[in-house]
């Protein structure tokens, strides 16, 4: 018989959850929880030896529903048992910061709480009745406030059969669900013929979620990495070996990918629920996410609503895309961010941003929020991008100045708000005092501002959980400001908590002048590990793992991980990689004459074959510059201007919408009756993510090795990694090589993208003839050619004659 096992907190919190969702429904601090367990203790401390704490309990009912037998465990932890006046009571105590006087009865799912401790104690000892008492402590002033009742079994044993009833719908659908999945599962096909390497690629997945490892796969275009990936991942979930897949990625089309992936495994019989999540600004129906019954409509009563809305779609839905989760949310009068989140609970893969997973902030707590671990399959697409994302994810930041500017607005609001940002603002100042330019600091250091934030954090709670807070009518955009702070103190308290050898921490001035604290996470490997251990296994892939080692390090490799290389399937003939000779793009080599010799490399290059190219920079002003290069030789160089008689160049504009985006791509078509140069950054929207098939692109330049902007923070890389290794120049490759490498390899990768693709690359700097450079070449760009200005139309000419 199945056995299924639910906390007393989450069956309760499912079930009988109502109401609107307010702007505090979101406000669980870690910080004010470790507070309201003080408070537990506190309280459970003063009650005497008589008082038994935290006691454990738990109660298994046998169920027969809808033709399915199976048991459900109930479990958790009482705060309190004791005798008074002859009866026994179940105590449930709750630390809070709303008013105490405020409140006329308990809240509904707290009660329900201690009437499930109730009962399965009232089972266990064959009591006829049983006292409840709510113990509210305000964590401010720890005042307490005292709910109490009485309730016979008989009473509660109905009550709490119909909550149990409630859940087993529940239990029913998903155990029907998952006998038909996995039974579609076991006979389901690779449905397609092996690519080359492929087979070894699905076996390799396989292997590592059968033996709880960590793979780290360098696959390039075309071998079918997303298939092969995905399949042995369901096939694994059919095998019991999987609960939950995630497939994570950073770029939007990469999630399109999946989802036609998962789409294609459904054409071919298997029966799966997926669903991909979408940020709560995309999906919000307001123009700004504001999360509060005045403003929303949806957030009126949508507590009391939203469970028959996930029941809704998830009888009604395999494939849950964000238009059809917010039709579904849309008839049901509920949040479409808020019902994907639980939606996904009840799906087998869910696809969605890295953060959904690793994000201390904004990781689902649903599945990763506890110290337990499942059998979760993580598939991380794109994953080089994920070092830079679990840095920033890692790390915090907070401004001095936006405290002052906050205590101003605030002035007239809270006096108590106002004290404890002026004295969070006093700790800023005395670091201030010591920092010229940076001031690299000690966890000592920033103690003192850690408490005044810690304070100030406590305070900003206290505000915002205010039941009077509506009736004050603050405007909102003193509201929006004191959240926008309080989500940045909380963010940085939380990162602080991380604090080990892997961070950096110090004090500089930002572009506007104003003095900023920084908790800068080097190596993200340790927090990723701790989110990763939450699952079975993780399959890290991308086109450009190049050196795999560094990588390995970054994204929590451990030593009994493996990684492998999966061949390209393209035949080397189809493609021409050249490296022009002469053309550099350091600081000290730019100059007019070193962008004309770049601009005759780039029209040379188009000129041999009319069609489709794009040409990356290494930042805007060097593709500006260039741009009026090849404007002025298209005009004065009657030899090149004859050769490319009918041309347009497109720039690439900063800040482009996803419309400019999609106008841009429009340009390059299959069926050409002239040739299209797109300049670009490389890095930027155009050199990672986009598909452009056979014609729509034949050929890519890449201008310099992509080297990210020397900064504070890339100096402070360089130098963090040259302290930890003895490895000569270890800090410029983690800094700046292999970060600027990765955009050069992203960028060539544009060309080729299917077995009937030929196309030609043109790298333009010197540096790509060091060893240091071709060290990171993948593979298949051996051999390659190296040209100069006059042997490059040869080259080309062979290569597109053959």
């Amino acid at each position: 018989m199945r056995s299924i096992k639910i906390s007393v907190r989450n069956l309760v919190e499912f079930i009988l959850r109502s109401g609107d969702i307010t702007t505090s429904s979101g406000l669980r601090d870690p910080n004010a929880m470790l507070e309201g367990t003080r408070i537990h203790k506190k309280l459970q401390k003063k009650m005497g030896a008589a008082y038994h704490a935290e006691v454990s309990l738990d109660h298994t009912s046998q169920i027969h529903k809808e033709g399915i037998d199976f048991e459900i465990c109930v479990e958790g932890r009482a705060d309190g048992i004791f005798e008074k006046d002859g009866i026994t009571y179940i105590d449930e105590i709750k630390g809070i910061y709303r008013d105490l006087s405020s409140m006329e009865q308990p809240v509904p799912v707290h009660r329900a709480q201690a009437l499930c401790y109730a009962y399965i104690y009232a089972c266990d000892q064959s009591l006829d009745s049983i006292g409840v008492r709510m113990t509210y402590c305000h964590i401010p002033t720890e005042e307490v406030r005292y709910f109490e009742e009485q309730i016979t079994f008989e009473e509660l044993s109905e009550w709490y059969e119909q909550l149990l009833d409630s859940y087993a719908k529940w239990m029913c659908w998903q155990i029907q669900w998952q006998t038909k999945r996995n039974d579609s599962l076991h006979t389901l096909e690779f449905p397609f013929p092996y690519r080359e390497g492929q087979s070894d690629l699905v076996k390799g997945v396989y292997q590592s979620i059968l033996r709880k490892k960590r793979l780290y796969i360098e696959a390039p275009t075309g071998v079918g990495k997303t298939i092969a990936t995905v399949f042995p991942g369901v096939k694994a979930m059919g095998e019991g070996l999987v609960d939950k897949l995630f497939y994570l990625t950073a770029k939007t089309i990469t999630r399109t990918v999946a989802e036609d992936t998962f789409s294609l495994l459904a054409e071919n019989n298997a029966f799966l629920k997926y669903i991909t999540l979408t940020a709560k600004s995309k999906i919000c129906i307001l123009e700004k996410p504001n999360c509060h019954p005045a403003f929303c409509p949806r957030a009126k009563g949508h507590f009391d609503r939203i469970n028959d809305a996930v029941f809704d779609i998830l009888t009604h839905e395999d494939f849950i895309s964000r238009s059809t989760l917010c039709e579904y949310a849309e008839k049901h009068m509920v949040c479409p961010f808020e019902m994907g989140l639980d939606t996904a609970i009840w799906c087998d893969a869910i696809i969605g941003d890295y953060n959904y997973a690793f994000d201390p902030d904004s990781h689902l707590k649903r599945f990763f929020g506890n110290e337990t671990s499942d059998d979760y399959l993580f598939l991380v697409d794109e994953a080089h991008n994920l070092v830079d994302r679990a840095r920033a994810m890692y790390s915090a930041s907070l401004v001095k100045e936006d405290f002052l500017a906050l205590k101003k607005s605030v002035k007239m609001v809270s006096k108590k708000l106002t004290a404890a940002l002026e004295t969070a603002n006093r700790g800023f100042l005395d670091l201030k005092r010591q920092c010229d330019s940076i001031l690299k600091c000690t966890p000592s250091t920033l103690d003192a501002l850690y408490g005044k934030l810690l304070r100030l954090s406590s305070v900003m709670d206290e505000f915002l959980q205010d039941d009077s807070l509506p009736e004050r009518h603050i405007s909102e955009e003193i509201m929006d400001k004191i959240l926008d702070l309080y989500f940045l103190i909380r963010a940085f308290l939380n990162i602080y908590e991380l604090i080990d050898q892997n961070y950096l921490l110090y004090c500089d001035y930002n572009e506007s002048g104003q003095f900023c604290v920084h908790l800068q996470c080097m190596i993200p490997a340790d927090n990723l590990d701790a989110y990763l251990a939450k699952g079975r296994a993780a399959i890290f892939f991308s086109a450009t793992f190049l050196p795999i080692r560094y990588y390995r390090e970054q994204l929590a490799g451990r030593e009994e991980d493996y990684a492998i290389y999966a061949p390209s399937p393209f035949p080397i003939s189809n493609r021409l990689l050249m490296i022009g000779r002469g053309v550099s793009t350091k600081y000290t080599a730019r100059s007019a004459a070193m962008y004309q010799r770049i601009a005759q490399y780039i029209l040379t290059f188009c000129s041999c074959k009319q069609g489709n190219y794009m040409v990356f920079f290494p930042s805007y002003r060097m593709m500006e510059e260039i741009h009026l290069q090849l404007l002025d030789l298209l005009e004065h160089d009657e030899k090149l201007a004859a050769a490319m008689q009918d041309i347009d160049i497109l720039v690439q504009q900063n800040s482009m919408t996803e419309e400019d985006r999609e106008d841009f791509l429009e340009h390059f078509q299959n069926d050409v009756d002239h040739s299209v140069v797109g300049l670009c950054v490389l890095g930027g929207i155009f050199s990672e993510g986009i598909d452009l098939k056979e014609e729509q692109l034949i050929g890519a330049v890449i201008v310099g090795t992509g080297l990210p902007m020397v900064c504070n923070e890339n100096e402070l890389y360089r130098e963090f990694f040259d302290q930890k290794s003895s490895t000569a120049q270890l800090g410029f490759a983690y800094a700046y090589q292999y970060p600027g490498m990765n955009k050069v390899l992203q960028a060539a990768g544009r060309v080729i993208r299917t077995t009937n693709d030929r196309g030609a690359i043109l790298l333009l700097d010197d540096r790509f003839l060091q060893s240091s450079y071709q060290q990171l070449f993948p593979r298949e760009w051996f051999p390659h050619q190296v040209v100069t200005q006059e042997s490059l139309t040869n080259h080309l000419s062979d290569f597109w004659d053959s």
